[in-house]
């Protein structure tokens, strides 16, 4: 048995060196007869092999796919990307019932760095169940060259990367990194995908004369446009490889409208790879230069190096901004905010003073009844916009959908305040509902669809707010017996058919916009309470 490894002369080679003393990668005939078997057929026989010796890596045989039974082999949609090879397709070897996926791949898509292997087909070492060279079976690769000086990157990212508390930070971190191992970056850009019902993405730039990174969002109707779909970005997201164009020399390749704005401004060369998290997301990292000659390979090996465990940093931050974004959506902002702090037990919570609203959508069951369920929702929506919007956009915090009612409070930090914001605040929200519903029924009426009536009830009173439910299903929420009394009121609107009904404890903190109602009994509370309305404008 023996290990593959080949010599030749410096004048026998017909090889592709790239870099320097750092990352190295070596093309060159390999100058034997090369087989390999899978489930008892020779999938590949050939005399024409190219070996590819790269940093750190164990030699890899290319073979032209005259010398590979194409037969046997099946393409599937993966593709991987290396920032100075190129996109590589990926095939599943299949020989009667036994097969290996995406055992076989071949740089189709193919940088200058690696042309020499252009169209050849590699495979998996471990997936073949033999290998043979000059006829003498081969147990094992050969060792992994370790010629290379040590990647600077990886002792960046083994001892500073996990410093950064953000993806701000380690954005601004790694183009640090970069420039200090001598990489001549310009600009980079990191494309995160999230997990946000109104954004698809956040984009972190970087630039060499900026004074910070820059964050922006990309909307879910953004990532529809055609400047995003004719960008590296939608085609990266897709799974198509990475985008390596040098954008020196006199025919460059400009098939992204964004290369020819960079080559106005002074780019040599752009590169996006694809970033990838450990549930299979997609995220883009690029990176561009306006240094002659652009990329070395030597530095984008390096990157290309470290870029499995950099996704797995950045994947940390990205996710904790999820949780943080998928609580504020599910449970409200200040709900969201305790419960990422740690009140996560059930019990856990605190009292608070607050101005609580309770309001129900008007027939809301006939419309059930009457309308097809995607217009019926539709419609629902369309009034938690009005409602919902009003209630957010005055700084109070929507708890709970109960069906098509909304549970919401407005915070009052000082009970003894004899007027407090949070009461003025909730009457705006409530005029700014009904303002808004009046827009959206004068478009409603003019197509003749059922108009849109509501019913709010405003209460105050000192509330539980905290996780209540079992220890394995949990809700954080108000409760306590002002929350009941705000619903009765509201009952009360149909009966007094009034709009709006307040309780006498949420208008003695806005006496002038109110008018009283008298006395009402609340369903299944003891006594009556004093009630009031709106002041009808004279």
């Amino acid at each position: 048995m023996e290990t593959v490894g080949t010599e030749h002369s410096p004048g026998d080679r017909n090889n592709l060196a790239s870099g320097h003393v750092g990352y190295r990668m070596v093309v060159e005939p390999s100058g034997q007869r090369v087989q390999a078997v899978f489930n008892g057929e020779t999938i590949v026989d050939s005399s024409r092999a190219m070996i590819m010796q790269e940093t750190r890596l164990s030699p890899v045989f290319y073979f032209p796919r005259e010398d590979v039974r194409m037969d046997f082999l099946s393409r599937t949609d993966r593709h991987s990307n290396c920032p100075f090879k190129g996109n590589a397709s990926y095939w599943n070897i299949v020989v009667g019932d036994n097969s290996a996926e995406n055992a076989a791949w071949s740089y189709e898509d193919v940088y200058d760095e690696a042309v020499i292997v252009k169209d050849y087909i590699a495979f998996y070492w471990n997936e073949m169940d033999c290998w043979l060279v000059d006829g003498k079976e081969v147990i094992e690769q050969s060792a992994v060259d370790q010629v290379a000086k040590t990647n600077p990157l990886v002792n960046w990212l083994v001892r500073d990367a996990w410093k950064a508390n953000s993806t701000v930070e380690q954005v601004e971190a790694l183009a640090s990194a970069l420039v200090s191992a001598g990489i001549p970056l310009w600009s980079m850009r990191l494309f995160v995908r999230t997990l946000n019902p109104q954004l698809f993405a956040r984009f972190y730039s970087w630039w060499r004369d900026g004074d910070e990174v820059v964050e922006n969002e990309a909307t879910h109707a953004g990532a529809r446009s055609e400047q995003y779909l004719n960008s590296p970005f939608a085609l990266i997201i897709k799974g198509e490889g990475g985008v390596r164009r040098r954008l020196e020399g006199p025919d460059p390749r400009l098939d992204f409208p964004i290369l020819e704005d960079l080559i106005k401004e002074g780019a040599t060369d752009y590169v996006a790879v694809p970033l990838s998290f450990s549930d299979g997301q997609i995220n883009v990292l690029t990176l561009i230069s306006d240094a002659p000659g652009g990329f070395t390979t030597d530095q984008l090996g390096n990157l290309y190096e470290i870029l499995p465990n950099l996704g797995r940093l950045l994947e940390a931050h990205a996710q904790r901004i999820s949780s943080l974004t998928l609580l504020k959506t599910y449970l409200g902002r200040n709900a969201g905010e305790r419960v990422n702090g740690g009140l996560v037990k059930r019990g856990d919570g605190e009292e608070l003073h607050a101005v609580i609203w309770f309001s129900d959508l008007r027939q809301s069951t006939e419309m059930a009844d009457t309308m097809p369920r995607e217009e019926y929702l539709a419609t629902l929506n369309l009034y938690f916009d009005c409602v919902v919007g009003a209630i957010i956009d005055h700084e109070g915090e929507v708890l709970k959908f109960i069906g098509d009612a909304v549970l919401a409070i407005f915070p009052i930090e000082n009970p003894s305040e004899p007027h407090p914001d949070a009461c003025a605040r909730a009457l705006l929200a409530v005029r700014a509902a009904d303002q808004q519903i009046c827009e959206v029924n004068e478009s409603r009426g003019a197509e003749g669809q059922p108009l849109l009536t509501f019913g709010t009830a405003l209460h105050r009173g000192t509330i539980t707010y905290g996780n209540v439910g079992t220890e394995r299903r949990l809700d954080f929420t108000v409760i306590g017996p002002a929350v009941n009394e705000a619903a009765r009121i509201e009952d009360l609107c149909k009966i007094l058919d009034e709009p709006v009904l307040m309780s006498s404890a949420f208008a003695s903190g806005a006496p002038d916009a109110l008018i009283s109602l008298g006395e009402h009994a609340l369903r299944g509370v003891k006594g009556s309470q004093e009630i009031f309305a709106i002041k009808s404008p004279n």
